[in-house]
């Protein structure tokens, strides 16, 4: 993560990437949400607000909301019955 604030002009999608890596090193039973908290906390005290890996933290943060259904074949075959 720190590498990501160092790279001289990162954007978006590579700042989603490594948080994506992260995230998925993350051991399962540690609060991901708390994580990028303290994250944003240290980094954000020495990066620009406009940083790309900061933004990409602070919407880790952000309520997904309800999964929803994207298709797939139950959406494309009638059920009998």
């Amino acid at each position: 993560m720190q590498d990501a604030f160092a790279i001289d002009g990162i954007a978006a999608p590579e700042c989603r990437s490594i948080f994506l890596d992260w995230a998925l090193g993350v051991p399962a039973d540690r609060d991901v949400q708390a994580l990028v908290g303290q994250l944003i906390a240290h980094y954000g005290q020495t990066a620009p607000a406009n940083h790309p890996m900061l933004q990409t933290l602070q919407a880790a943060l952000q309520d997904a909301g309800p999964p929803r259904r994207r298709g797939g074949r139950a959406s494309r075959v009638p059920t009998l019955g």
